[in-house]
């Protein structure tokens, strides 16, 4: 796991997942607290705005690795 993170693009991929973690725990938690405090079109365009977010990240990402920027 440490020879993952050493390198740069590792690093990128584990903040990645970490964002999408602390945003589904987010996303629980307001369901627990508020169930009735969302509605669902408002949640479809926070959920589907993340994605595309997400969706960005990891393409940079990736391109970043193709492009050997890898800093290793």
């Amino acid at each position: 796991m440490r020879e993952f993170l050493e390198s740069d693009t590792g690093f990128y991929y584990a903040i990645g997942v970490f964002t999408i973690a602390v945003f589904c725990v987010g996303l629980a938690a307001l369901a627990i607290v508020n169930p009735d405090g969302v509605g669902s079109r408002e949640l479809a365009g926070l959920v589907g705005g993340f994605v595309l977010f997400m969706l960005v990240y990891f393409v940079s990402v990736t391109v970043h690795r193709l492009e050997g920027g890898d800093g290793v």
